[in-house]
């Protein structure tokens, strides 16, 4: 008797890759500028006119993700900032790598309002979810997390104007956490960036006006202290 050739659809289902994993593997990012800018986390926590926020130095996580979305480092600053902030880190550096490009470069910053009910981008923090199954500490390189988070925090890195993946921070305020990746995607020369939604057609941090609702691309202040890098 012949065997049957049927196979039963969630067997397939299970055989074949995701989408959302496809690219998993080896970062599109060469090691040494991965490094290069990881090493900008603690001289800029550290920068003498300070980055706002909560705490003096700043507690961060900073996480970088290549072009395919595949999470190159995560690493902290040492100095115990909080364990739920890693999985931010990540999802900053997915989202901006995400939804920037060659053409327009936005910042996690600049998402926060059009996010907002109402807003021309509502439910956008609903697509692209973070894999759960990474947020165990010390996991995740070499993997494509995901994740979707529209605060201050996150920057495209760009190179000849063009994306070559994107850089998040966590740990402080969504305010002082934009000025810390802002900062240290500059000090690593990754910041060619060819037209954003900030201030000065750039991808900075636009803030709304204290006791107004943010509007177009702008984030609410956090705190008085609050910084434009």
């Amino acid at each position: 008797m012949k065997k049957s050739l049927f196979v039963p659809a969630f067997a397939l289902l299970i055989a074949l890759p995701t989408l959302a994993n496809a690219w998993d593997g080896e970062c599109g990012i060469p090691a040494a500028t991965v490094d290069a800018l990881q090493a900008k986390l603690k001289t800029v926590i550290n920068l003498p006119d300070a980055n706002g926020g909560i705490f003096k130095p700043n507690r961060m996580w900073s996480a970088i993700v290549d072009r395919h979305g595949v999470l190159c480092s995560v690493i902290n600053s040492g100095n115990d900032p909080w364990p739920g902030s890693r999985a931010i880190a990540i999802a900053k550096a997915s989202t901006a790598n995400d939804f920037s490009n060659s053409a327009l470069a936005l910042s996690t910053a600049n998402l926060y309002a059009p996010t907002q009910p109402g807003g021309s981008l509502y439910g956008l923090n609903n697509s692209n979810p973070f894999d759960p199954v990474l947020e165990t500490q010390g996991t995740g390189v070499g993997l494509v997390p995901g994740g979707i988070i529209t605060f201050g925090g996150g920057v495209a890195l760009y190179e000849s104007g063009k994306v070559i993946g994107g850089l998040g921070v966590s740990g402080d305020s969504s305010c002082a956490d934009h000025a810390i990746a802002y900062r240290m995607r500059h000090l690593a020369a990754l910041d060619g960036i060819p037209k954003g939604e900030g201030p000065g057609g750039t991808d900075n941090i636009a803030y709304a006006a204290v006791g107004t609702t943010p509007t177009g691309f702008e984030q609410p202040h956090c705190f008085p202290s609050d910084i434009t890098p």
